[in-house]
């Protein structure tokens, strides 16, 4: 059986500093859990000419699946903290977790602050093959960039997933670790330096992502637990509530959840995004009537139906 995870501020904060002394870019490196047939860590060219390599973690499939689940994370950005998720997906759905450009083995070795280049350095992500559905989710500081990230590839994205969505405003959790770490980062290992440098820098360039999320016509969902104390669920609903869509954000408030929701079941979190998943309309055949002359009727074949719903 896999080991978990090691969980909670703490614990992460001292991954980051063992992997930094011991030379490693995974903070729970996955390999020794998992085959590479079930969780397999994967690297592809960013985006926008910059250059970088960037690294992700994936479930193989033999055939594509029918959706393929982009993830990007959070501050600091470590998408070994997911591997629980991608090996319990069923068969039927395919996922990607990033290390965002500058975390784990992504480059470059410096902090990426803007996220429009992160944005842009992403967007390969969402090459799917024939047939296949994307759904985007945006983790924490991640899903400002996942927002910038579906309006600018219009078509490549059915679904956008806010988890946890960081805007800016930071909880008692985040403000305290953003202030400290602000007056050590010289000490700080690489990826936790990068995470206070985003967080304290990202309330400017929240404009994009609100305009982002005012232009995109797929459906938008935000999940976010009532008992987060890194990212406040006033704030994810005051966005969702102030921001002019094409279609109305759907808010799941979370009951208990913290702002680690994929710390939790496994299964938890793949129902959740599941039901985020759009489902089709079936629609029923309406026989032509004209004024009263049933066409059905007069072929036998009963009463004219409507579509389901109406």
């Amino acid at each position: 059986m896999a080991r978990k995870r090691p969980k909670g501020v703490l614990a992460m904060g001292w991954a980051s500093f063992e992997s930094a002394v011991r030379g490693r870019t995974e903070h729970a490196p996955t390999s020794a859990d998992y085959p590479d047939t079930v969780v397999r860590r994967t690297s592809f060219e960013a985006g926008g000419g910059l250059g970088w390599r960037i690294s992700a973690l994936e479930t193989p499939r033999e055939t594509p699946a029918p959706w393929k689940i982009v993830v990007i994370t959070g501050a600091p950005s470590w998408a070994e903290y997911w591997a629980e998720t991608l090996a319990e997906l069923p068969a039927d759905r395919e996922m990607i977790v990033v290390d965002r450009p500058g975390y784990g083995a992504s480059e470059p070795a410096e902090p990426v602050t803007d996220i429009r280049t992160q944005a842009q350095a992403l967007a390969p992500l969402l090459t799917a093959a024939r047939g296949q559905k994307v759904m985007l989710v945006g983790q924490s500081y991640g899903a400002a960039i996942a927002s910038l990230m579906a309006e600018a590839n219009p078509g490549k994205v059915e679904s956008l997933v806010l988890l946890s969505g960081f805007f800016g405003e930071t909880g008692p959790t985040s403000r305290w670790l953003i202030d400290v770490g602000s007056r050590t980062l010289k000490v700080l290992p690489r990826d936790l330096r990068h995470a206070v440098i985003e967080a304290s820098g990202q309330l400017p360039q929240l404009a994009y992502a609100k305009r982002a999320l005012s232009q995109v016509s797929i459906p938008i969902h935000m999940i976010h637990g009532d008992h987060d104390d890194f990212a406040p669920i006033e704030a994810a609903e005051r966005l969702a509530a102030e921001t002019v869509t094409r279609r109305p954000i759907d808010f799941v408030r979370t009951a208990g959840g913290n702002h680690f929701l994929n710390d939790g079941p496994a299964e938890q979190l793949i129902a959740a995004l599941e039901a985020c998943i759009p489902q089709r309309k079936r629609w029923a055949f309406r026989w032509p009537t004209l004024a009263g002359f049933d066409l059905g009727r007069v072929l036998g074949l009963g009463a004219p139906r409507t579509p389901a719903g109406v």
